[in-house]
Parts: C-alpha cells; structure tokens; sequence
C-alpha cells in the first residue's frame, strides 16, 4: 500500500488551479500555491509575510471582518476583491480554520471570471449561437456575391459622382461577407493540427503583418525569454491570434501621451489546466502577455470580453477576441485579462502548452538540478 507523505500533500496542493494561501495568526500569509503567484501577480518569496490586507482587500467588509477569526469554514461566492496593484476582480472564496492550530486558516481564491476560460463546460452555452452561421453561409453568401457583382456593373454606367454609392454597396457586401467568414470559424468543430512552434517567431511575423498593413506606427516592446522552449500548437492560428491582439492593444492607448505595447514571454512552470474528459491535468508552462497602457476596459464588460458580440469598440462587431478565445482553446491554451490599475496596463495573457520534446528536456534538466 502505498503511504501518503507530506511531500505529497504540499506537490498535489502545488498542482490545484484553485489559489491557495496558508494563513497564520493575524492573518499573516505563510504559505501559498503556484496558482495563488499567478493570481497575485507576485512571487511566493514576495508574498510570503505579509498581512492579507496588504494584498487583498473583501469589498465585503463582514467578511474581510470573519476572515480570521472564525472557528467554522466560509463560503461566499461572486465577491468583489481589490488585488494591490492588479485592480478588482470578481471570485469565490473559502476559508477553513486549520485543525489543532489556532488562529491558523487556508484560504482559497476562485476567479469567477477565469474559471470559465481555465476550463471550459462540457456543453458550451454559445454553441446555439454559433452553430447558425454553418447553416446559413451558402444561402447568405451567394446573393452577397450577386449584389456585389451588380454594384460593378452599375458603376460601369454612372458619372463618378455617383458611383461612390456602388462603392459603398460593395464596402457593406465586403463587411457582411467578412462577419459571415468569422463566424464561420467560431463555429467550426475541427481544430487545425497542432505541432511545435517557435512563439518568438509567430509574434514577429504577426508585428510584421501588421507593419506591412501600415496599421499604426506605433513600435512594439518585445521582452522575450530567449530560453523558452517551442510550444504545441498551430502557428497559424498562433500568428491570427497575435495580430488581434497587438491591434487591439495599439488601438487601446494610441491617444494617449505615450502609448506603449509590450509583448512578453516567460516559463511559468507552476499553471496546469483541469479540464473535462483530458484525464491528467494539461501543463501550460508558457505565458505570453500583451500588454498597452491604455484606459483599459470597463469593469462590468471585463468578465464578458470574450464572449460573441462583446464589444468596447464604436464600430467593432464584438467577434474578434471570442475568435481568439476558440483559436487558443483549440491548441489547449487558455487566455484571461487582468488590469493593473496602479501601473495602468491591461494584460492579455496567453497560456500554452509545451511540445512534447521540449517536455522531456525539461524533465532533463529538472532531474540534473
């Protein structure tokens, strides 16, 4: 029979998505998991010590009050916390006093608004939403092309004064047959193969992309880890995610005094993924960020930005990031959002997946340390 240590209890504590803190007297953090890092945005060594207001602060004051105090265990759903120097999040939180130790508690953190995009449901809610389009495209594209190819014909036969309004038909043709071509892709089933890819090399060809396109000058700050290992995934839709997001970045702070967008990669070694049907947790070491310094998007659409027709933008159609959403899901990544008010940045932030042979590498060089 095998005998369960305590080096045990601390790695299958390490490997839970849920953000775990060890609490000791005066609420004083004395312990915390990989995901709670993450969750945070700070290391163990710089979180370990502190008193929990210093780094969470319960909008709730009776409970920020319990937290502590309590010999029974809490649970309090959809509660606004404020995360210093990352803004307010929206999570679940539990506290249980810890047996025979007074004064002593774990307290977990469940992001509300993450926990969708760290494991998606068996049966996804916009499934009605998006299955429509793979009906209806054949029918709706084909009089598109009709009324499009009648505008042509038609501005053959006006005075140029007029045939700005052929040009606008076709414009609007273009718009709706593009919204039709995205929709499509959201509801498509099948995932494109995956392999391992060069993550440094998708985001300079997707900055290329945009260069060429001439979409705004505005540089990008790459801050890369040159050690980082390939990723599985699809490098083209690798390269479509990144051109959405650098774009909408750029777009975010180009009216500020001094835009900024930063990519970033790093080997976050502690994130896995639990997701339904995969049996063992899916490992997501690597973590690229993209970064703007813009204002940021509002609180209440923050939980709601990847869904269908979400949209911040005038004349945006509220598709683009939920295209992303599919595209990284699809490679077995997942993405959030997070806000740092007190530096004003907004990070999107990408989690993958390594390549099977970069995988054994690292097991290599964990064994030799």
């Amino acid at each position: 029979m095998a005998v369960f240590t305590e080096s045990d209890a601390r790695r299958h504590i390490a490997s839970l998505p849920l953000a775990v803190l060890v609490l000791g007297p005066e609420s004083r953090i004395v312990s915390v998991n990989p995901a709670a890092e993450q969750f945070f945005g700070q290391s163990a060594r710089r979180l370990v010590g502190r008193a929990l207001p210093e780094a969470l602060r319960f909008t709730d004051q009776r409970l920020a009050e319990r937290i502590g105090e309590s010999d029974a265990p809490i649970s309090a759903r959809q509660m606004d916390v404020t995360i210093t120097g990352m803004g307010t999040r929206r999570v679940d939180v539990t506290i249980a006093p810890i047996i025979d130790e007074a004064g002593w508690h774990i307290l977990t953190l469940h992001d509300s608004a993450g926990a969708e995009a760290m494991g998606e449901p068996a049966v996804n809610p916009e499934d009605g939403v998006l299955r429509a389009p793979e009906v209806l495209a054949h029918e709706i594209k084909n009089p598109l092309a009709g009324i499009r190819g009648a505008a042509q014909l038609l501005a053959r036969k006006l005075d140029a004064k007029d045939q700005a309004l052929t040009t606008l038909i076709a414009d609007e043709v273009d718009r709706i047959a593009k919204l039709i071509d995205q929709m499509q892709t959201l509801s498509r089933r099948t995932a494109e193969p995956v392999e391992p890819c060069n993550l440094h090399e998708a985001v300079r060809r997707a900055i290329a992309i945009l260069t060429a396109a001439g979409e705004n000058g505005l540089h990008i700050e790459e801050e890369f880890d040159p050690s980082l290992p390939q990723m599985l995934g699809s490098s083209h839709a690798l390269v479509q995610v990144l051109i959405n997001l650098i774009a909408n970045a750029r777009e975010a702070c180009r009216d500020g005094p001094a835009p900024r967008v930063v990519v970033r990669t790093r080997f976050a070694s502690g994130l896995q993924l639990h997701a339904n049907g995969l049996g063992a947790p899916v490992r997501l070491p690597i973590e690229l960020r993209v970064s703007d310094n813009g204002p940021g998007i509002e609180p209440a659409m923050r939980d709601h930005i990847f869904e269908p027709f979400v949209t911040s933008k005038k004349t945006g159609q509220g598709l683009g990031l939920a295209l992303v959403r599919k595209l990284v899901r699809d490679m077995n990544g997942r993405i959030t959002v997070d806000r740092d008010e007190a530096g004003g940045w907004t990070h999107f932030r990408l989690h993958l997946p390594m390549a099977p042979q970069a995988r054994s590498r690292a097991k290599i060089r964990a064994a030799a340390q």
